[in-house]
Order: structure tokens, then sequence, then C-alpha cells
């Protein structure tokens, strides 16, 4: 059956039996769609009676609050490709003020459905055609749909049940409601969207009855957290909740507001009722909670909500669903397209390669070259344009004097060091000398390279993107660790003090905004095996893009 972009799931089944059910209906579900999965709950609904299927509000029930985790914990596992959004729309306690139906008009969603599936039983297949017809109609009244939209009923396909699952007793129905409030407050990173975060933002859509507002980690709130430098834009964070949220319940007020440190607007809001925590940030909630009574307020509901388990973590990633994890599996895949390099040639291929002082970036030139490549070591080219003889030398002396000479005549990179240290403008005079004549050398690198049939050329460049020669590469990787670790290191190696290796550090490019212009990250902050493992997966992720374009 063809593959359908964005789908939504009907799920007709009682909400108790649901859990039991949940991860055959996924599994289904991922086989045919492959971006966007919506998941309406409507149980009991009868598409087999066009005039009994129409929507209605169903009640924020604790079952429901487990159904929630249950199938983002599942997705996670069965489906993690797929982006799940459980909408809520027509999730509401009854009341007098309320209409009765939950869509006066069809909800226009982030992405329109081209098909809608359903776990309705079918019991007598002569009644596919009708099922199929009022299932569109049913949809067509919740949602704005594609006009050519599908319908596939997928009971047929979810009739093998494994044994284990219809073994497993079914809880007995429960309608205990779920306690909910005005106001409902969470804080969190929130980059790149996964199962924990889905699970938490609904679960604050039941309990919200009219605000939400989310805190999102910022600036100081991210120093420490693992591979920082790979957390999405906070503009990019808010834009993407924003798009989630608008479909999962459109009726809340949402507010989003920058977290700069652990409380935020959480200690000041008088409004707030209720806080949304799990078992790991549950002392952070409580430590708000001492703070507002500190500040006269009233302590805040705590609802705790049950870590997700990531089924899929290595040895160096958290056991519970994490953007840290997420970001790990990031390392040595393609971040961004490469830019388009008409005017070099495919062969070879030009890797450039770089990162801060003490990364690790030589390390993983030489993993690079033991894979095939052939490395170009930059800094080893810039010994040679000092030597005597070379145009460099002649341009530097006359620049900076012969009082920069040693003995032998060859130029003292120590005492020229000291002549530009802190200085931006001689500083400058020198890298318009020196920068120039080395990428002279590294095009008779990449010629020679060229000449001799090599495949890949791994540009070592400390000063790839100050110098711009990224304009020589065709892909630019950068090596990142954590600054305490590079001070750490460079302590190590060059025996200097730690405040001589920060100002080192503080003298080049952030990792922050080396990263903006990386096609691929690396880092070398665990065991050289994992290191290892990172370098093998860029290697062959390379070799099938070069593939390709050798065959365009």
């Amino acid at each position: 059956m063809s593959m359908f972009s964005t789908g939504i799931l009907v799920l007709t089944s009682p909400l108790h039996t649901l859990p039991l059910r949940i991860a055959p209906v996924l599994s289904s579900a991922a086989q045919l769609v492959e971006r966007t999965l919506y998941v309406h709950l409507h149980p009991g609904l009868n598409l087999g009676k066009e005039g009994q299927a129409r929507p209605v509000y169903i009640p924020p029930v604790v079952d429901l609050s487990k159904l929630i985790t249950r199938l983002y914990n599942n997705a996670a596992d069965i489906c993690g490709h797929l982006d799940v959004r459980v909408l809520l729309t027509n999730v509401r306690a009854q009341s007098a003020t309320i209409p009765n139906c939950p869509f006066p008009s069809p909800q226009a969603l982030a992405h329109s459905p081209d098909v809608v599936l359903t776990d309705f039983p079918l019991l007598d297949t002569s009644q596919t055609h009708q099922v199929t017809q009022c299932l569109q109609s049913y949809t067509g009244r919740c949602y704005v749909c594609s006009p050519s939209m599908s319908s596939v009923l997928l009971h047929p396909q979810i009739q093998h049940l494994n044994r284990e699952s219809v073994d497993q007793k079914v809880p007995e129905e429960s309608v205990e409601p779920m306690r909910t409030y005005n106001n409902v407050v969470v804080g969190g990173t929130f980059d790149r969207l996964h199962g924990a975060h889905r699970t938490l933002l609904n679960i604050s859509c039941l309990l919200a009855n009219r605000r939400f507002l989310i805190g999102v980690c910022d600036h100081a709130m991210l120093k420490k957290k693992v591979l920082k430098e790979l957390i999405e834009p906070y503009s990019v964070r808010v834009q993407k909740l924003q798009a989630f949220l608008k479909d999962v319940k459109p009726s809340l007020e949402v507010q989003i507001v920058p977290l700069d440190d652990p409380f935020g607007v959480s200690v000041v809001d008088p409004l707030l009722e209720c806080i949304v925590v799990s078992e790991e940030t549950r002392r952070g909630g409580e430590a708000v909670n001492k703070k507002r009574v500190e500040n006269g307020l009233p302590a805040l509901v705590l609802h705790e909500i049950q870590l997700l388990k990531d089924a899929h973590h290595s040895d160096i990633e958290e056991e519970k669903i994490s953007s840290s994890s997420f970001r790990t599996r990031l390392l040595g895949t393609l971040l961004s397209q490469p830019r388009p390099a008409p005017d070099l040639p495919l062969a070879p291929y030009v890797i450039g390669l770089t990162g801060g002082s003490g990364s690790g970036k030589s390390s993983i030139a030489k993993r690079l070259e033991a894979l095939g490549a052939v490395k170009i070591d930059c800094d080893k080219l810039g010994h040679a344009v000092y030597q005597p003889g070379a145009t460099a030398y002649h341009q530097v002396l006359q620049e900076f004097g012969s009082d920069i000479l040693s003995e032998d005549k060859t130029i003292d990179r120590r005492a020229l060091g000291k002549k530009v240290f802190g200085n931006q403008e001689r500083l400058k005079a020198l890298t318009n000398i020196v920068w120039p004549e080395i990428a002279l050398l590294v095009k008779e690198r990449i010629q020679k390279s060229r000449e001799e049939g090599k495949q890949v050329c791994v540009l070592d460049a400390a000063v790839l993107l100050e110098a711009g020669w990224n304009d020589m590469v065709h892909e630019v990787w950068v090596t990142v660790i954590p600054e305490e670790e590079a001070v750490s290191r460079i302590t190590a190696r060059d025996g200097v003090s730690a405040e001589d290796a920060l100002r080192r550090l503080h003298s080049q490019w952030s990792n922050s905004k080396q990263v903006q212009y990386a096609n691929v990250a690396l880092t070398t902050l665990w065991e050289p095996e994992v290191t290892q493992k990172q370098v093998l997966k860029a290697w062959n992720l390379l070799q099938k893009r070069i593939q390709k374009l050798q065959e365009k």
C-alpha cells in the first residue's frame, strides 16, 4: 500500500482496553504514514451508523492520562521516525456553558491529513464502503483534511495481536476524573521535541483549562547541557512548541517565556495553580513551592508524570528518553546539507575539519586518514611558510622587523606571537600575509591528491572558518568538547595555566559559532572507542553521499 505523508488515527476502542491494543495499532499505522500521525480519541464511536458518528466531548479521566503516556512510550519504541500528536480539542469536562459539539467548524492542523485510519472493528466486510465513508465524513467534521483523503480500516491488520497481549488481563474501566486547573506551568529545554516532551505537554494540556505557561531554558540554563552546541536556537524551540500546542489544544492560552534561572516566573505568578513534574524534576518543583511561600504566594499542586524509558539507548546515553541522547545520535550525521560547490571538482572530495584548541581535531584527522583519506595538516604547512626563502618569510620580516629572528635566521614564532597578542590590528596584518600562502600550499596538496586518484582529502585546519578556507572544501566538520574539558587538556598538554588556556580558547571562535557552519559535528569527549564509532559512522555516511553525487 502507498505511503502517506500525514495521517489521522481515529481510536474508537473503549479507553480501558486501548493500552493493550495501542502498540499493534501504531505499528500498522507506521507502515502507511511516513511523517506526521495525529491521534484522535473517541471511545465507543460507532462508524457503522452514520447518524451516530458525530464528534462529542469526552471527559478528562485518569485512564486518559495513562493512555497518553503509554501511547507516546510505544510510539518512541515502534515508530520513532513519526511526529505523533495526540489531539485534545474534544477532551473537556461537560458543563452547561460548553456547546455540545467540540468542533463548531473543522480545525486546521499544521499538516493536512491525506489519510484517515481507525481501529474500528469491522464485523461484516459488506459494510466496508459504508464504514469508510462514515469515517471520512466524521473526520471532515473535525479537521480540515486533504480533498483526496483516503481511508484505511486497520482492524484486519491488527488481528494478529500476539498471545501475550491477548492473554493479559484487561483492566476494569475507570471513570475517575482528573483534577484540572485554570493555570498550569512547566519548564524545560524542549530541544528536538520527543516522546517525553510530548507526554509532558499533552498531560499539561489535559490539566489546563485556560492558560498554559511554559518556561524554556535559555542562555545560563544551557551551560551544563551535554553537547549544548547542538541545541536548537531558542526561537526554533519556541516555534515548534507553538505549532505542537496549537494542534493539540487550540483553545488554550499558551505563554512561552525564556528561563534563565531554575525558577523563572513560576515563583512570582499569583495565578498559577499546578506545576507538572517528573520523578526526576520533583525536587525542582518542591524548590519552586518553597520560593513561592517565601514570596507570600500559595504553593502549587505538583502533578507528577512518569519518565519514558528509551529502548534504544547506548552505553553513553541515559536510560530515559532525553534530548541529550538525541543530540548524541546526531554526531557523525549530516546536520545541514553541504553548500553547492560547482567550481570544486568532485574528486578528491575535500572535508574541512576544524575545532577549538584541545578538541581532539587532529586525532580525528588521523582516524580518517586510517580509513583512506589524505590528511593535509595546515599547522605543518603554517610552519613551512615561515621558513627562510618562503614568500611569507620576507613579508613578515618587513612588517614586524628583524628582531623576531632567531640566531639561525628562522622566525621565532614566540617572539612574533608577543608582537601580535592582544592586538587585533597587528594580528590581522600577520594573518593577511600568512593565510593566503597556506591556502596556496593546500591547493597544491589537493591537486597532487587528484593526480594520484585519491577520493577523499581531510583538511586539518584550526582556522578553517576564520581564514575563509571553507570555499576550498565540500563539507565542514567541526569537533566540539566542553570548555572545562578543553582547559584540562590544554594545561596537561602544554604546561600552561588554566587562565592562559582560557585566554587561548576565548581568542578562537566559540564551539557554537563553529557549529553554525558545520555539516557534521563530532566529539572526543568520551572513550576512544566511542570516538571511533562516531568517525566510522561519519565516514560510511560520507561514502554514501559521494556515491550519490557520482551517480548524478
